[in-house]
């Protein structure tokens, strides 16, 4: 990966990324992945920028921000993402990142949903009833 990720590959800097964040063949430390991550995502690799997503949501390898968390989801999700687009619906049915707002909620659930996002079917059930 480093000859490729010197070269400014995105998917090799995404996969180096995660190598950090599992320690997988490297001492593992999400301060590393994230830098990894970022150098991915600014080059719209949309796993990248989901994962930062998932990192600033936890503060893991950067200070805890659900807007952060709300930013990268977003790019992610906007790419198709299911996840993204299932954690974004998160953040706006309980308000982290974005002020709470269930038509949001039911937008980007439904999105996942439509591409099989079995939790997401469940909340979209649950929201509907509300």
């Amino acid at each position: 990966y480093t000859k490729a990720v010197e070269q400014g590959e995105a998917e090799a800097q995404y996969n180096l990324g995660v190598c950090y964040a599992e320690g997988q063949g490297v001492p593992q430390s999400y301060a590393k992945a994230v830098e990894w991550h970022i150098k991915a995502a600014e080059q719209g690799h949309r796993d990248a920028q989901f994962n930062l997503g998932v990192f600033y949501d936890n503060g893991q390898g950067v200070p805890q921000s659900y807007a952060k968390a709300v930013e990268w989801y977003t790019k992610a999700a906007e790419q198709g993402k299911a996840k993204a687009q299932y954690n974004l619906g998160v953040c706006y049915e309980e308000g982290h990142g974005v002020p709470k707002n269930y038509a949001k909620a039911v937008e980007w659930y439904t999105k996942a949903a439509n591409q099989g996002d079995e939790t997401a079917k469940q909340n979209l059930a649950i929201l509907r009833k509300k």
